[in-house]
């Protein structure tokens, strides 16, 4: 993310105070708070029951906040025309079925339709946009299969092409994992993670704390008791409070790759003492008991040329108060580009700025502590 859209004062999409409840029923959610900016990831985790489909049709509109407002590049979405809206936002439901006549190309190209015309016919280059979408999800032999005879895995996959097509600068997903397999989970999260390095916002529903922890730099936890927690991934998605929202004692561990170090999360029981309020769940998310402690870390990033060059400089701008020493290395044979950085200060730190470089896409990153 470039240190323009950083500094920005207007976040490109805003929650304030949202709170909701359907007629008769309790309030699902309570003073939701929430910030996005362009390039950013923000997944959205909870339980079943906790409102994490509700939320994301109150953020859009689809739904009225009871109290609260969403805010689209400052302006109230309530009243934006559906048209403007639905150029800067593009929204991806749960595949619920796939009876459609339409072929699999005639769905993708519909996401089209609110930068075609009313009585316009879609146009050689809206035809080659939904062919690249298509192509770049590898669903391109999809593309003549009506959407009834395809599985509910690859209808998802149109779905999301569809909302892809759209060219969108906000993808919003709601589980978009449901259904798919290790590989098309792989696809869908690598393309997020892609989308953002290219500037688009992309808000996902999801039952994986891991995908949270690999994929998002912001998150929103909800609980059924109403509480909610909002902010870096990091200090949001916790053990104890995946044990306070999903009533799972849960393990968060590292997996080392022979490219990255990853996070993941092991469920290993249920809790026995059940879920607690937003104000002790609250204590627990800043990152655990040694998030305060002083180290020293190396952080080495190998970079495949040097496309990604300004997010990586901008990731260790913003923690240039930790910085010893740098040292950078070209490899001009194989064009990689080799940066090592020595750093000291409060571990949470270090690891939110671990966390973020592993977020950015085609380099390679290892954090080792003293």
């Amino acid at each position: 993310m470039s240190e323009m859209t950083r500094q920005s004062s207007t976040p490109l999409l805003k929650i304030e105070n949202g709170s909701f409840a359907y007629k008769g029923g309790p309030q699902i959610l309570k003073d939701i708070n929430i910030e996005i900016e362009p390039g950013e990831i923000l997944a959205v985790l909870g339980p079943n029951g906790a409102g994490k489909t509700t939320m994301l049709r109150c953020m859009m509109d689809m739904l009225h906040w009871q109290s609260g407002r969403s805010l689209l590049k400052g302006e109230d979405i309530r009243s934006m025309p559906a048209s403007r809206l639905w150029r800067v936002m593009a929204y991806v439901p749960q595949a619920r079925s796939a009876a459609l006549s339409y072929t699999a190309f005639q769905t993708v190209l519909l996401g089209r339709s609110s930068r075609i015309g009313a009585f316009s016919s879609p146009s050689d280059e809206d035809m080659k946009a939904a062919e690249r979408v298509m192509d770049r999800l590898g669903i391109s032999h999809l593309a003549d299969k009506p959407c009834h005879a395809i599985s509910g895995g690859e209808f998802q996959m149109v779905l999301i092409a569809r909302a892809m097509a759209a060219e969108p600068e906000i993808l919003v997903l709601d589980e978009p994992e449901s259904n798919l397999d290790f590989k098309n989970q792989l696809i869908v999260l690598d393309t997020m993670t892609a989308l953002a390095a290219e500037g688009v916002a992309c808000v996902f529903n999801t039952h994986y704390p891991a995908h949270a922890l690999q994929r998002a730099g912001k998150s929103l936890m909800l609980s059924k008791e109403g509480w909610s927690i909002f902010g870096e991934t990091t200090s949001v998605v916790t053990e104890d409070n995946i044990r306070r929202a999903f009533g799972v004692e849960a393990l968060i561990g590292e997996v080392e790759t022979p490219h990255n170090i990853m996070k993941n999360v092991v469920a290993v029981g249920i809790s026995e003492d059940g879920s607690v309020g937003a104000d002790d769940a609250a204590g627990q998310s800043a990152g655990g008991p040694d998030a305060d402690e002083k180290v020293l870390a190396s952080v080495t990033v190998i970079m495949n040329g040097n496309e990604r060059a300004a997010l990586v400089n901008g990731a260790f701008r913003e923690y240039n108060h930790l910085l010893i020493g740098r040292m950078g290395l070209p490899h001009r044979s194989s064009d990689k580009y080799i940066i090592n950085v020595m750093l000291e200060g409060p571990a949470g730190e270090i690891g939110a700025l671990s966390h973020r470089l592993s977020l950015i896409p085609d380099i390679s990153v290892k954090t080792t502590y003293e």
